[in-house]
């Protein structure tokens, strides 16, 4: 007779469909029931330069099985804590549908299911995709109270327009700022040759961004960094790939050497869920023709996968 664990399917992770951490599939964006939904995003023609962010949901979807044994959550023994327990509802809704060449439509349908997983009362987790996916889901917040944007990236994404443009992967945080419900900017890992002129610089300074180098963020530690945030904000989260280190994350349209590292990024998230209510994130810019030994996209599930569990936790705490 079959006892505990060994009653059932053992459903490995190479068996199955690809969903976000083998969790559930709801297509139905009206009928959302859980504590996190998940959104691809595919779109990828906001790119100055090597495309294939569009096949990114895909590959974390695929990489973030290796994660998903099946059992009640992972024990950490480092933070003796129990994360991503069956408590914690996750559910993947599918991608929203990307027109191709179509920016507003596509970014409209983004939007759209963002606001579906909010109406739901969940936590939206995007998977891009460019950084332009980004406006979308900062558009979708709009009427529900002041948030503050912490980003992870090696690129500033603070241009107003460039011949015309102002809806591609360089503008999302000049979007983003220009919001009145967006009270301010932590940009974290920017670094050498930016997407943004000297001027960018000056304007994100002057719409309230906080920004810091990858050496700055060390020399400071990861709790500093994350106390630079206001006191009790509301925090969305965007994490592009290429903050960290091509070393690690070849797989990404715009690499830029001296990155961050596995740890430098996930204590700063452990200690963000700590301090502050995380009530979006996403992860963009994972290109996984770029990287065929697919540690780029295994990178940004266990950075997604963990982040959550650290959110979960810490609500459970606080409650």
């Amino acid at each position: 007779m079959a006892h505990g664990y060994e009653s059932g399917r053992l459903n490995l992770p190479f068996v199955g469909i690809s969903t976000f951490g083998k969790r559930p599939y709801q297509p139905d964006w009206d009928a959302i029931a859980a504590d996190v939904a998940v959104l691809g995003a595919p779109f990828d023609q906001g790119t100055q330069w090597r495309a294939g962010t569009r096949f990114g949901p895909r590959a974390i979807r695929e990489a973030s099985t290796l994660f998903s044994f099946g059992h009640a959550g992972a024990y950490d023994h480092e933070d003796d804590a129990t994360y991503l327990g069956p408590e914690v509802r996750i559910t993947d809704i599918g991608d929203a549908d990307i027109v191709h060449t179509n920016t507003e439509k596509s970014h409209a349908n983004i939007r759209l299911g963002v606001e579906k997983i909010l109406a739901a009362g969940a936590l939206p987790v995007v998977l891009g995709g460019d950084h332009s996916i980004n406006i979308p889901c900062i558009e979708a917040f709009a009427g529900r109270g002041d948030i503050h944007i912490f980003q992870i990236d090696a690129h500033l994404d603070f241009v107003d327009e460039r011949h015309g443009v102002r809806f591609g992967h360089g503008n999302p945080m000049r979007r983003a700022a220009e919001k009145g419900y967006i009270t301010g900017l932590t940009q974290v890992g920017i670094r050498n040759v930016s997407s943004t002129a000297r001027e960018g610089y000056e304007a994100a300074r002057a719409m309230g961004s906080d920004i810091l180098s990858v050496r700055q963020a060390r020399a400071l530690g990861p709790k500093a960094v994350i106390e630079r945030i206001p006191a009790k904000a509301k925090v969305y989260v965007t994490i592009d790939i290429d903050g960290f280190c091509p070393s690690i994350a070849a797989g990404t349209g715009t690499p830029s050497h001296g990155g961050f590292l596995y740890y430098d990024v996930l204590e700063m998230l452990q200690a963000l869920a700590k301090r502050h209510e995380v009530v979006g994130i996403d992860l963009v810019e994972v290109a996984p023709d770029f990287d065929h030994s697919g540690s780029t996209a295994i990178l940004a599930a266990q950075v997604l996968l963990n982040f959550l569990g650290f959110i979960f936790h810490a609500r459970g705490k606080r409650a």
